[in-house]
């Protein structure tokens, strides 16, 4: 499965009022792997930041002045993101800015060029209700070393907000089977009558059957509620 983490800066908050992107950064993920295969571009966006979208930020005007425009990076970014998962922190926010970029440029929204879009702030709002779940408070809760982030940078969020993604989901690691390229053809597995032994049953006693239920309780809670075996039991 291809993912990409995608985070952007922008002039200020409100898309719809003039505010546009300075700066998108992209990881790629394949098969939970980093791929080092990322996408990262500043933008001139033909006004001033605001000032305290700038303090978040710091990317000032002089810096942007010789940087291309979005519209000029535009079939660049939807060749990257064609038919990937795409994973947001708070999509809402970066979706509704692409979007207007996209018009403004030409092109149809963001979600008829990708697979979908899932956004980490709704995940991590239903993992952990009622906490801080930005950014900084998931890589803290999570373990994640964000020591490097004194101002919001698009690549280095993604690139957290990777790391954070892959903590979120750890208990789906366990049951990713490896499909590797092996031949196996010129293998012969000779049959084995089973018939032959008495193998003896061991149930699992009460407490080992509590243990597993906390588990796969813990594995359901961490992949969303998109497990299969309580639907199946």
């Amino acid at each position: 499965m291809r993912q990409i983490f995608l985070d952007t800066e922008t002039t200020g908050l409100y898309a719809n009022n003039g505010d546009r992107i300075i700066e998108i950064g992209c990881v790629e993920l394949v098969n939970r792997k980093l791929t080092g295969n990322n996408f990262h571009r500043y933008l001139n966006p033909g006004r001033e930041s605001h000032e305290e979208a700038l303090k978040v930020h710091g990317i000032t005007s002089e810096f942007l002045r010789d940087k291309p425009s979005f519209d000029a990076v535009a079939t660049d970014l939807l060749a990257y993101l064609k038919e990937a998962e795409v994973i947001i922190h708070n999509a809402t926010f970066d979706l509704g800015f692409l979007d207007v970029e996209l018009e403004i440029a030409g092109h149809a929204p963001t979600h008829t060029h990708v697979e979908r879009v899932i956004d980490t702030l709704a995940m991590a709002k239903e993992m952990f209700p009622g906490k801080r779940n930005n950014l900084d408070a998931l890589c803290d809760r999570l373990g994640v070393d964000r020591s490097g982030r004194t101002l919001h940078g698009a690549l280095l969020d993604a690139a957290l907000l990777a790391d954070v993604y892959i903590n979120l989901t750890r208990g789906q690691d366990a049951l990713v089977m490896e499909t590797g390229a092996s031949d196996t053809r010129s293998v012969t597995v000779a049959p084995v009558d089973l018939s032959a032994f008495d193998l003896p049953v061991l149930s699992a006693n009460a407490q080992e059957v509590s243990a597993h239920q906390e588990v796969m309780t813990q594995i359901d809670k961490s992949s969303g509620g998109k497990s299969v075996w309580p639907k199946a039991a």
